[in-house]
């Protein structure tokens, strides 16, 4: 550092005084100076080249020092990140805006607008869509009283945009029955991580393939694990955030990873689900590695990823609840073509019967089966009353849809008693 601070008298004697610019050197500039240099010889050009690979790491470390620096003790302004779904509906964005003070509820925010028109969200004409401010997190990349701020999107007049998927949420959410059955969720959240380049899974020979699934899922060692240090990066990051993560895991597939947020309750899920995924986008987008939620990303011999989603109410998790859990089970098997439709794109890549899934066109349920469209833990079957976990949403399933769908399902739709009856005959077929 004390070379590159105060150059050696070799390079002072190089450059003359009137040569230095009066502001800092970018790459280019350096770049320019060696070309001049080379002409006047190898010798004398090899020296600038150590000196500009030396002048841009301490460029680097600049920037890497003002990324860090905390503004705690100069000012009591903050750094909101607006962080919003865009058109395809699971694109995150986000821009940043300027808070005068510290702030401990989303109702302390501003409402902010953004450009629909540039997201798939509005037409050039009418361009303008307004981000309500719904939930807070803090930021685990500015750090400091600096925070990530997830909202929901309305028109001018108030109305949810086509793709504010959270505004029925809540509705679901705030009906007095669902409420009195504190709706707890623990979301899956399976994700793959490609080579930038070639779009290709991380560890994978570029136009090649791993050897077979079997060593990969929860392995360790550098044949078997890639990108452990992205996982562990987002679990700290997320655990940073207040975003309720419980847990993360190597996938059965090389290359792909698990993290599991919950239990939830309500709309809180989606919310921490949203954060979780855009903090995650953050991380790969610096480490430089793609992250895809496709739900098959590799066709062939490979598993796909999925977005299990665990799911009880009040009355399941009290004594004689596994018959509460049967009759939600009924209720699912009567709406399958419902969830299915709203359960993520491309998802009958995925649910083909094979690599632990059930057929996208037929519902099933089974205790303890991870080929089904629904599983049951040995624990809840033995203890009478627990959870139970729906395998059929895909990794690119809006979090929102898929836990207010469930809440709806099993709570506030009631089937008729003839289909009722005909569900009952065709579940015990399939136990």
């Amino acid at each position: 550092m004390a070379q590159i601070l105060a150059p050696t008298s070799q390079w002072q004697m190089r450059i003359t005084k009137s040569s230095i610019p009066s502001s800092p050197m970018t790459g280019k500039m350096w770049s320019s100076l060696v070309l001049k240099q080379n002409k006047k010889g190898a010798a004398k050009s090899s020296k600038f080249r150590v000196f500009a690979s030396k002048y841009e790491d301490y460029t680097i470390n600049r920037v890497e020092g003002l990324l860090n620096l905390d503004l705690t003790p100069y000012t009591d302004k903050i750094i909101a990140e607006y962080i919003w779904i865009g058109g395809s509906g699971i694109d995150v964005r986000s821009k940043s805006r300027t808070i005068s003070k510290p702030v401990e509820h989303p109702s302390e925010l501003p409402k902010w607008n953004y450009d629909g028109s540039s997201t798939g969200q509005a037409p050039g004409e009418d361009s303008e869509v307004i981000l309500y401010p719904q939930a807070i997190f803090k930021d685990p990349f500015r750090g400091g009283n600096n925070i990530l701020v997830i909202c929901d999107a309305y028109t001018p007049q108030g109305e949810p945009i086509p793709t504010n998927k959270r505004h029925k949420a809540a509705q679901v959410f705030s009906n007095q029955k669902v409420i009195d059955e504190v709706p707890w969720y623990g979301i899956e959240q399976e994700y793959t991580l490609l080579q930038s380049n070639v779009k290709w899974p991380l560890g994978w020979p570029v136009g090649g393939y791993p050897g077979p699934q079997g060593p990969y899922y929860c392995g360790a060692g550098a044949d078997k694990s890639f990108g452990r240090d992205i996982s562990d990066a987002h679990y700290k990051a997320c655990l940073y955030a207040g975003i309720n993560i419980s847990g993360t895991n190597g996938e059965v597939m090389p290359g792909q990873w698990e993290f599991q947020v919950g239990p939830s309750v309500g709309i809180e899920a989606g919310d921490h689900i949203w954060a979780a995924r855009y903090i995650l986008e953050r991380i790969t987008e610096q480490a430089g590695v793609v992250l895809t939620l496709d739900p098959k990303p590799i066709m062939g011999d490979w598993n796909g990823a999925g977005c299990h989603t665990n799911y009880s109410t009040k009355s399941m998790r009290e004594e004689g609840g596994f018959e509460i859990i049967k009759k939600a089970i009924l209720n699912l098997s009567l709406r399958h073509t419902e969830h299915i439709s709203a359960y993520g794109e491309g998802n009958e890549r995925r649910l083909t019967g094979k690599h632990e899934t059930a057929s996208i066109n037929q519902f099933s349920w089974g205790v303890a089966n991870r080929g089904a469209s629904i599983r049951v833990g040995r624990d809840t079957e033995k203890q009478g009353k627990g959870y139970l976990e729906d395998r059929r949403p895909a990794s690119n399933m809006d979090p929102y849809t898929v836990t207010a769908l469930l809440a709806e399902t099993t709570l506030l739709w009631e089937p008729t008693l003839e289909a009722e009856a005909l569900a009952a005959q065709k579940l015990a077929l399939n136990v």
